[in-house]
């Protein structure tokens, strides 16, 4: 029975680490897609559902969720090892808001009629997910959201924006974050509302970004009608979710992929244009790559928490705020190093995956999303090093 039926064929859990590894290792170089092996852009539904789906046959859709619901239940050791397998073939994100964010909130907060209704339907392709968090003037201050839902009878009547909508224009289902109480402080009248994307009042509108990628989105409401039974936990209780997702948020956002991937990129560079010998290039590279090592230590400290059943501290914005700015200072050396190639929108000839443009635009905006760094510091000043506000 797969994970389209409900529940997978085997528990992995009973395979020691490095077995795991293995059968992960040979069924992904079995069945993923050649054509979209590290690719230079985030995919499109349209491109990423192949292999979206061939995961969900295998049932390795959802690592995490209880085998109950279709999940893998893997523990933490297990998902770490899968991810790093899926990282170092160069497999696509899917379109995975389903999965790491909406599936567990419904999990944990949903309502059993809600579970019965979205949990089957992700995992089987039908329902795909995206975000309605920011706002043009809410974004790292995400608490200060306008959108609004007024309840009328058995109906909430949403009416705002939300933009930077990752991939929105493939969804066929949104999470909202909006503000049912006005009065209250503005952490505590949020709500967590579950839209359907074809609601009429409904408008989606591409961001077309630096590389001429339209991964982002504005999404705008007008008067749109959402049952009641879409409220996901308490009226005015969203916050309480919507943090519990962010703190996820900020292992995912730290993890060393991007900053390895990129000094990989510049290895191979430096060969490519006859500079990997140089002092200067070894000197840079040599640096990046310790910092690089210096992360993923610091990121295996939190994942090790992880695998000892522990929460996650505060101090974990750490990671986020490292990451970011390491991924940004080696796309900056791959300008450098790429030197006329450095204005192409396109992969240099001869290796798709020499595209230091691309990387360097990818990294822009790293230190903004998932909350910028400057709040991250925020965090870390209040909560870690208790200094006043």
């Amino acid at each position: 029975m797969n994970a389209i039926a409900g529940t997978p064929p085997e528990d992995l859990n009973l395979l020691p680490d490095h077995e795991f590894r293995l059968h992960v290792r040979r069924f992904v170089e079995a069945n993923y897609p050649a054509e979209i092996r590290n690719p230079p852009k985030r995919l499109h539904w349209s491109e990423n559902k192949a292999w979206y789906m061939i995961l969900a046959a295998q049932g390795w859709l959802a690592p995490g969720w209880p085998r109950e619901w279709g999940g893998m239940a893997l523990s933490p050791t297990k998902q770490i090892i899968l991810i790093e397998e899926f990282e170092r073939y160069g497999c696509a994100r899917t379109n995975d808001m389903g999965i790491v964010m909406i599936g567990p909130l419904l999990l944990k907060y949903g309502t059993p009629e809600q579970k019965k209704s979205f949990l089957p339907a992700i995992l089987q392709g039908e329902h795909v997910w995206c975000q309605g968090y920011s706002e043009p003037n809410a974004g790292s201050d995400l608490a200060s959201l306008r959108t609004e839902a007024v309840l009328d009878g058995d109906h909430y009547v949403v009416n705002g924006q939300k933009t930077w909508t990752t991939l929105g224009s493939d969804a066929n289902w949104i999470f909202l974050l909006v503000r049912t109480d006005k009065v209250a402080k503005k952490q505590e009248g949020i709500s967590f509302l579950l839209v359907p994307m074809d609601s009429p009042g409904i408008t989606v509108r591409p961001i077309v970004n630096l590389d001429l990628h339209d991964e982002f989105c504005e999404v705008f409401f007008d008067n749109v009608r959402v049952p009641a039974a879409n409220l996901v936990g308490e009226a005015n209780k969203g916050w309480t979710m919507a943090k519990a997702l962010l703190g996820f948020e900020r292992i995912h956002l730290g993890s060393p992929k991007q900053s390895a991937y990129a000094l990989q990129r510049l290895r191979q560079l430096g060969e490519r244009m006859g500079v990997s010998e140089d002092a200067s290039f070894q000197d840079s590279f040599s640096r990046l790559w310790l910092d690089l090592e210096d992360l993923k230590a610091l990121y295996e400290t939190y994942v090790e928490r992880l695998r000892r059943g522990e929460g996650l501290p505060p101090d974990v914005s750490m990671l986020k705020v490292i990451q970011s700015e390491l991924f940004q200072r080696i796309s900056d050396a791959l300008l450098e190093v790429a030197g006329e190639n450095a204005g192409l929108l396109e992969p240099m000839d001869g290796n798709r995956d020499l595209h230091p443009a691309g990387i360097f635009i990818n990294a822009r905006p790293t230190t903004i999303y998932g909350g910028s760094n400057e709040i991250q510091r925020n965090i870390i000043a209040k909560n870690v090093l208790d200094l006043p506000g």
